[in-house]
């Protein structure tokens, strides 16, 4: 829904259906799921699910794909999505002016046409995304989707919802953002916020000089500032002459 979101926006208008095949977020039992539903009605739009094995109900998306696959893809290596992302809407300003003979003209000179009718954007965003809290624990690292992204550390131990977004991935903590990164969509990676590791350095140094603080006040001293050194107990025993592992005597007394 976020990527449904972000098209839809980016166009500017509402389409009036919207087909989607079964998919488990939208509709895998053949009933649209609750969260799709709130979505499509608070665009004021619908969503139309495909037939079960039935690809040719939506021919249109399936030979857009494969003219993708076919005319885009070849001969092309991409760094990374926002890198596969550019270079597919530059050539897309170009693909679009190409006469195409199933719809009977250009798409660049059609879109304004299908723009007009359709709907204007809501008032408020749809709800998109997912969101889900968790203790952050002491190595203040939290895990999207096989990637680990790094939060400040100094709400370690407490509460943190993390919302992922199909290019950001935001940390709140009461309200406050505690940590902001690029979507990583590669898996056993770790994003890392140098001002983080900065941070943690910092809060050990602390806690270091926080212990040896209190190992120097628990330390006995005399008027003049130096040490008490403290005996054992044994030695006590030894300068009172007792003799705590010998076996007692027992004295009885008769009347």
């Amino acid at each position: 829904m976020s990527g449904m979101w972000e098209l839809i926006s980016g166009l500017g208008k509402v389409p009036k259906t919207l087909v989607w095949d079964r998919e488990s977020a939208i509709g895998g039992t053949g009933k649209i799921t609750t969260p799709a539903a709130a979505f499509a009605g608070t665009l004021a739009t619908r969503i139309q699910l495909a037939p079960p094995r039935d690809p040719e109900y939506k021919g249109m998306v399936e030979r857009a794909n494969g003219y993708l696959e076919t005319s885009f893809l070849p001969g092309r290596t991409f760094t990374s999505p926002p890198d596969f992302n550019a270079q597919l809407r530059d050539w897309l300003t170009r693909a679009n002016t190409r006469t195409v003979r199933a719809i009977g003209g250009r798409p660049v000179d059609l879109l304004a046409t299908d723009v007009a009718a359709m709907i204007e954007l809501p008032p408020v965003i749809p709800a998109i995304g997912l969101t889900h809290r968790i203790r952050l624990a002491r190595d203040y690292y939290v895990r999207v989707d096989g990637a680990d992204y790094s939060i400040d550390p100094r709400v370690i131990g407490r509460f943190v919802d993390v919302s992922p977004s199909p290019t950001r991935v935001v940390a709140r903590c009461n309200d406050q953002i505690v940590a902001r990164h690029d979507r990583s969509w590669a898996k056993h990676v770790v994003v890392t916020d140098p001002d983080h590791v900065d941070t943690a350095a910092q809060l050990r140094r602390g806690l270091a000089d926080e212990r040896r603080r209190r190992t120097a006040a628990a330390t006995r001293r005399h008027i003049d500032g130096h040490p008490v050194s403290l005996r054992a107990l044994p030695d006590y025993d030894a300068l009172f002459g007792v003799d705590l592992e010998s076996t007692p005597t027992t004295v009885r007394t008769t009347s």
